[in-house]
C-alpha cells in the first residue's frame, strides 16, 4: 500500500508541502516553549540543536514525501506534537525555561506517581484509541484514514515514552540528590560529635 511516487509528481509535492509544514509546526513550537531546548523531551532533538535539526528534518521531509503512507503518519504525528506544545507554550516563555522546569518537578514530586502515571495512561491511551479506531475501520484502499491512524498511534507512544523518560530521569535525580543530603548529614553529625566531646583529663603535677 505505500507505493513509492516519483519525485516532481503532483503527489511527491503535496505530500512534501504537508511533511514541511508538520515540521515547521513542531520546530516553531518549541521555539516558543524553549528557544534554548532546555525543555526538549526528546534527547536526540536536544543534543542535535536548531543548528543541524533544522536542515536534518528537512533532508527527512524530502526523503520521506516518496513514501504515501509513512509521509502521511509522520506528518500527523508531527502536527499532534505540535499542538500539544502550543497548549503549554505560553506558560513556558512566560515563566522562564529554568523557572518552568523547576516548577514542573515540584509538582511532579509532590504528586504520588501512580496518580501521574495513571493520568499519562489515561491521556495516551485515549488519543491512540482514536488512532486504532482509523486502522481498524479504514477500508483497503482508503490510504488517509490509515496513515493518519497511524500518526495518531506514533503520537501517543511517543509521548507516553518521552514524558516516562522524563519521569524516570527526575526520580533518579531526586534520589541522587536525597542520597546527597543523606552523605552530608552524616559527615556533619560526625563533625558535630568530634568538635563537641570532652576534651581528656589531663592530671596537673603537683607543685613544690
Amino acid at each position: 500500500m505505500d507505493e513509492f511516487v516519483p519525485f516532481r509528481s503532483r503527489v511527491y509535492a503535496m505530500l512534501l508541502l504537508a511533511l514541511l509544514f508538520g515540521r515547521a509546526m513542531d520546530f516553531l513550537s518549541t521555539w516558543v516553549a524553549t528557544p534554548n531546548l532546555v525543555l526538549e523531551g526528546n534527547p536526540i532533538a536536544k543534543k542535535l540543536g536548531w543548528r543541524w535539526g533544522i536542515p536534518l528534518n528537512v533532508a527527512v521531509c524530502f526523503l520521506l514525501a516518496f513514501w504515501p503512507l509513512t509521509a502521511i503518519a509522520f506528518a500527523t504525528m508531527s502536527v499532534l506534537v505540535a499542538a500539544r506544545n502550543f497548549q503549554s507554550a505560553w506558560l513556558m516563555r512566560s515563566m522562564g525555561e529554568d523557572l518552568y522546569r523547576d516548577w514542573h518537578v515540584a509538582r511532579m514530586q509532590e504528586t504520588p506517581v501512580t496518580l501521574y502515571l495513571f493520568c499519562l495512561a489515561g491521556n495516551t491511551l485515549l488519543v491512540a484509541g482514536v488512532g486504532v479506531a482509523l486502522i481498524v475501520f479504514s477500508s483497503d484502499t482508503a490510504l488517509v484514514p490509515l496513515a493518519a491512524g497511524l500518526g495518531i498511534v506514533s503520537y501517543s507512544i511517543a509521548v507516553a515514552a518521552f514524558t516516562l523518560l522524563a519521569v524516570w530521569r527526575i526520580r533518579r535525580r531526586t534520589g541522587r540528590e536525597i542520597q546527597q543530603l543523606q552523605n552530608s548529614a552524616r559527615a556533619m553529625n560526625g563533625v558535630l560529635k568530634k568538635t563537641e566531646a570532652p576534651a581528656p583529663f589531663v592530671q596537673e603535677p603537683p607543685q613544690a
